[in-house]
């Protein structure tokens, strides 16, 4: 007996009440929440490729709320609580596994940092622990503790409620729900253009030809600077290459997840033995999903400098992911100067983590023409204002977030 189609797939509408640009985990989730929280339901999430194909099923699926500016905390502590529940919410299971992130400190000085980011955190009613360097042995005795080691360990910051997530069941999830409550979900449907007049968007041209909306959303993941460029928007926006790795699988070892406080690099273990880690963006502009050798290099250098066995093991695979990378590494989600237009885009190495929260936030701003409290700070002309949300404390280097 054939497995039943997990959503419908219908031919396009001349109109709808709204419009979603892109079908991954931003798009979708918007869609579901417009239906479920808001009542519109005369929605269409359009999308060039397939479900799944872009960014929501290219990253290394870990969820977390550790952050400490304003802005943020909120935001991404509100994504963690609909993590939390969303297995329950979508009656599908995402596989949400709340093992822990392990941040390691190499210096006396980071542990400062640490101690201030986990009191920022746990004032703002988010969990946090300070771990000392033998709390971190105990926990994590296969990494380097030799006197040679490169970087030596001096403690840590965990967050024992983040972890992973299933990322194309995210997609799969969300797609689902929303086509249960009468959203249409239209594949292999590529946007050309934006129908604007007088200022006002109406609907898109794509290449199933027009449909007309009354409002209409743009969640393109890093695809958004030429998109909205179709709209007559310059944004300030660069695309990069974020890669992923995986290693052949081995038995369960890494119960945590790791990030290190030495290079950007992160590693867990998934439920097929594989170790999943990556690190910085590959540093220059470009739509591929192809990464460098020299960023696999160096991302190598950093896992069997933390965890020396895994020089013995073999690179089953790598991927690329296409990132919107913002001089402050923040995102938008926000209203933009033609009515009726909305956006969300700009995640750089957020996207992932801030799936179900950024659906609840834009849905609500395209419902009601206002931005949701959560996401004010993300506003399109913080620049302009003087109101960056350096998070990553780099200044305005894009390259850098």
């Amino acid at each position: 007996m054939p497995w039943p189609k997990a959503w419908e797939s219908p031919e396009p509408r001349s109109s709808y009440d709204v419009v979603i640009v892109g079908g991954g985990g931003h798009g979708l989730a918007t869609a579901y929440y417009l239906a479920k929280n808001h009542g519109i339901t005369n929605v269409a999430v359009i999308e060039k490729s397939y479900i799944g194909s872009g960014n929501v099923g290219r990253n290394t699926t870990l969820i977390r709320s550790n952050y400490m500016i304003g802005g943020n905390t909120a935001f991404f502590e509100h994504s963690l609580k609909l993590w939390e529940g969303l297995s329950h919410e979508l009656n599908f299971n995402c596989m949400v596994s709340q093992r822990g992130q392990i941040v390691l400190a190499v210096s006396p000085v980071q542990m400062d940092v640490f101690a201030r980011r986990g009191n920022t955190m746990r004032l703002n009613g988010i969990d946090a622990e300070l771990l000392d360097a033998g709390e971190v042995r105990k926990l994590l005795p296969y990494l380097d503790w030799s006197k040679d080691a490169r970087w030596p360990i001096h403690g840590a910051i965990m967050q024992p409620r983040a972890g992973t997530v299933r990322h194309d069941a995210v997609a799969w999830g969300y797609a689902r729900a929303a086509s249960a409550l009468g959203v249409h979900i239209i594949e292999n449907c590529e946007v050309t253009g934006f129908v604007i007049e007088n200022g006002t968007c109406s609907g898109v041209e794509t290449s199933r030809g027009r449909i007309n909306a009354g409002k209409v959303g743009i969640a393109v993941a890093g695809h958004t600077s030429h998109v909205a460029r179709m709209a007559g928007l310059k944004l300030p926006v660069e695309s990069h290459i974020l890669q992923a790795f995986v290693t052949e699988p081995i038995k369960p070892i890494v119960d945590n997840v790791i990030s290190w406080g030495a290079e950007l690099f992160y590693l867990s273990q998934s439920d097929k033995g594989g170790l999943v880690f990556g690190g910085h963006i590959d540093g220059f502009n470009t739509y591929t999903q192809r990464g460098q050798f020299n960023r696999i290099q160096t991302v190598a250098e950093c896992a069997v400098s933390l965890m020396p066995f895994i020089s013995r093991l073999r690179l089953l695979r790598h991927w690329g992911g296409i990132q919107d990378m913002t001089p402050d590494g923040s995102p938008f989600i926000c209203r933009t100067p033609t009515r009726n237009l909305y956006l969300n885009g700009g995640w750089c190495y957020q996207g992932f983590k801030a799936t179900p929260a950024s659906g609840w936030t834009f849905s609500h701003t395209i419902a009601h023409d206002q931005e949701h409290e959560l996401v004010r700070d993300f506003a399109l002309d913080r620049f302009e204002k003087g109101r960056e949300l350096d998070e990553f404390g780099l200044g305005n280097w894009t390259y850098k977030q």
